[in-house]
């Protein structure tokens, strides 16, 4: 099971933390633990993702302005720390976890195999 919380409504050049629960079949059998975003009439966008050996890797798009974690403490809490938000990166946020390299899902993120309900992130 996967439970996003932390979206909101922002002014560009703002701020945002995400944060996911992760738990049970969905985590322990997965490898690579992330988040992708969906805009009405748009394609789904891999933005960041983290891997189990604590490896990252993020979207263009979002590079040096989002960063990705797992709590050190507590590995089944994932957060996405969002900084300078623009307009463009008003979407639906959904974290998600796959059994493949988070080389694959930044790219293909239909290749993750679960994910949340999804959380609203609007930057005016």
């Amino acid at each position: 099971q996967l439970v996003e919380s932390g979206g909101g409504s922002v002014q560009a050049g703002g701020s945002l933390r995400l944060a996911c629960a992760a738990s049970g079949y969905t985590y322990y059998s997965s490898y690579c633990l992330g988040w992708f975003r969906q805009a009405p009439g748009k394609k789904r966008e891999g933005v960041a993702a983290v891997d189990l050996d604590d490896y990252t890797i993020y979207a263009d798009s979002v590079k040096g302005r989002f960063t990705v974690s797992r709590d050190g403490s507590d590995k089944y809490t994932l957060y996405l720390q969002m900084n300078g938000l623009k307009p463009e990166d008003t979407a639906m946020y959904y974290c998600a976890t796959s059994v493949s390299a988070c080389g694959v899902v930044i790219t293909a993120p239909n290749e993750y195999n679960y994910r949340g309900q999804g959380t609203q992130v609007t930057v005016s």
